[in-house]
């Protein structure tokens, strides 16, 4: 559905129209809070980012000052800036804080650095590679491997066949495979 139809049916009909544009754009703004939100959000979290974004859309793009510029581009910018303020309260809430009195300044970690920096660059090669790949396959390969969803249930959050997200997960694999082969990452 193209921007002028969505705009054409929010006019018409306010309910039906929020109910196109959020079928159009759920797995895009869910892709966005899941990105930002993964080190520090459950998904009951996300889902309800995700919800926070689409009120915030429909106060942004309805009424009698609707949006004119690109759908996709405003949904991106509030579900990034949404995503991005969750994000900082749930750090803040499960920050770990200790007071100076207690020792603090003599804490040691048992932590590799080494390891957790070459786990962090090859979570970001990862990353950027699977979002290389497009829509909906990063969100296929994403919800399938990071957050352990069926076939069943991704075919159902993007509106699409179980087969068609099997026969997109198995090729997104491959092209994932080959673009780290691509970046000298051979076992992940």
């Amino acid at each position: 559905m193209t921007d002028s139809e969505l705009r054409e049916l929010m006019r018409g009909s306010a309910e039906g129209g929020r109910r196109a544009l959020f079928d159009e754009y759920c797995a895009y703004v869910y892709a966005i809070a899941a990105m930002k939100l993964k080190s520090c959000a459950s998904r009951e979290d996300i889902e309800e980012c995700v919800s926070d974004v689409f009120a915030e859309v429909y106060r942004a793009c309805g009424g009698d000052r609707g949006y004119d510029g690109d759908l996709r581009g405003i949904i991106g910018v509030i579900a990034r800036r949404t995503a991005t303020d969750y994000f900082r309260r749930l750090s803040a809430r499960s920050g770990r804080t200790f007071p100076i009195d207690d020792g603090a300044g003599e804490l040691r970690s048992s932590e590799d650095i080494a390891a957790n920096a070459e786990r962090s660059e090859l979570s970001r090669i990862l990353m950027g590679c699977v979002a290389s790949l497009g829509e909906p396959d990063a969100t296929i390969i994403t919800q399938q491997y990071y957050y352990g969803r069926t076939v069943r249930e991704i075919a159902a959050a993007l509106k699409m066949t179980d087969s068609a997200v099997q026969k997109r997960s198995v090729r997104a694999r491959a092209k994932l495979k080959e673009l780290l082969s691509e970046k000298g990452v051979e076992d992940i």
